[in-house]
Parts: C-alpha cells; structure tokens; sequence
C-alpha cells in the first residue's frame, strides 16, 4: 500500500535537500496538520491574485515581484504538505482531499491572475483557456490513477513547469520595466507565457490520455495472456510401494 502511495507522489528532487528535511520535520514538531498547510495554498493564491490586479491598475513593478513570490509561497505549500503527512507522520484519512482540492483552486486563480499583468486583447481569453488545460491535465492524471494506471506526473506543462513559466516570466518583466531594457517587448511577455501554457498544456493532455489509452491496452493484452495459458498439470499423487 505504501509503494502504491509513493508511486502516486509527484517526484521532486527539493525532497531530499537537507534544508528542506529540516523545515519539514520542524513543521511537523509544530501544532500544524498537512492539512492547514495545503489550505494555505489558496491563501497564497488568492493574495497573488490580488497582488496582480494591483498591477493591473497601479502598473509597478514590485507587483509582479510580489505575485512571483506567493506563486512560490503556493509552492512551498504544495511541498510541505506532503512532507509533513508522510515523513513526518501525520498523515489524516481525508489527507487525499485536502492535498488535491486545494491545487484546483489555486493553480487557476494564479493563472487567471496572471492574465491581469499581460497587455494584448487576447490575454484574459488565454488565461482561462490555460486555467482550463490546466485543471484538466490534473483530472486526467486522477482518472488514470482511479483506472489502475500509474500516476502520470509528465508535462511539458505539469504543475511545477507552469508555475516556473509564471515566476520567470514576472520577474523578468519586473527587471525589464525597473532597467527599460525592452519596453515594447516587454509588455507582451506575460502574453507570450500564456499561449505558451496553452499549447503545453494541451499536449500534456494529450500525452496523458494517450498514456492511459496505451497502459489499459498493455493491461487487456496482458491479461488475455494469461488469461489463454493452460493450466499446470496436477502433481501426479504419489504410488504406494
């Protein structure tokens, strides 16, 4: 059982850095729960939201610095939450719930938020259309795991790769508009961030039903096999002498 919840955990490597053992098992000697952790996220979420419409009617560039930030506070989040379920031993019954609804929440409010700072006609269409691909991504890798497939955790566009697009993309604005390095480029950076999590996420889509479309495929044509092997031939009962 234990395997088959490892094996449902998204890989990360920031795990297994010292730093991050220590908060972890620090968080875990506190009276916090994995559970008020992964609310937290929304929290984040929503203060980066609000954080990018601040932008959006006050242009300056310590918005995009501050609604980076809470994007990786969401982050952290997302990391210690599991951390402190699992190796810290506090996991809860409802761990599973509160690990997955707030992601749903959160991930589509940054990102419609992020469509608050890009500049074009097309930049609210396109922040939801990703907000969208974005939920959708996730309740495919749900369904293939309720499907008795492997947890698909690939992108090029999974949860970590769009919020490293977000955080990059603002704060390359922010140092552009505070050093006006490209003022007419770089209104269109956050524009140009969202078609490209469009596109990703749609294929990331792709790839993960076509993941579980070949796993199910695999699973029929094994068990077909086995299913047309003949039984073994019962010990012949030994002679009496």
């Amino acid at each position: 059982m234990e395997n088959q919840e490892e094996s449902n955990r998204r890989p990360l490597a920031v795990r297994n850095i010292s730093i991050t053992k220590r908060i972890a098992v620090w968080l875990s000697q506190k009276n916090i729960t994995p559970n008020q952790i992964s609310l937290m996220s929304i929290v984040f979420a929503v203060v980066g939201f609000a954080f990018a419409a601040g932008y959006h009617f006050w242009p300056a560039p310590v918005w995009l610095v501050l609604f980076a930030l809470m994007i990786q506070m969401r982050l952290l989040c997302n990391l210690f939450d599991g951390m402190v379920a699992v190796e810290g031993g506090k996991k809860t019954p409802a761990g599973e719930l509160f690990n997955d609804v707030p992601d749903r929440i959160a991930d589509p409010l940054l990102i419609v938020a992020a469509g608050l700072v890009a500049y074009s006609a097309f930049a609210m269409p396109l922040a939801w259309v990703a907000a969208l691909l974005a939920v959708l991504s996730a309740y495919i890798r749900v369904l293939g795991v309720s499907m008795d497939c492997p947890a698909d955790f690939r992108g090029p566009m999974a949860k970590q790769h769009r919020m490293a697009l977000l955080t990059v993309t603002l704060l390359v604005m922010a140092i552009n508009q505070w050093f006006d390095l490209l003022p007419n480029v770089g209104l269109y950076l956050m524009d140009i961030a969202l078609a490209t999590m469009v596109i990703g996420c749609a294929f990331t889509c792709w790839r993960r039903l076509a993941f579980i479309f070949t796993t199910k495929e695999q699973q029929a044509q094994a068990a077909s096999v086995a299913a047309s092997e003949p039984l073994s031939e019962p010990l012949n009962e030994k002679t009496h002498d």
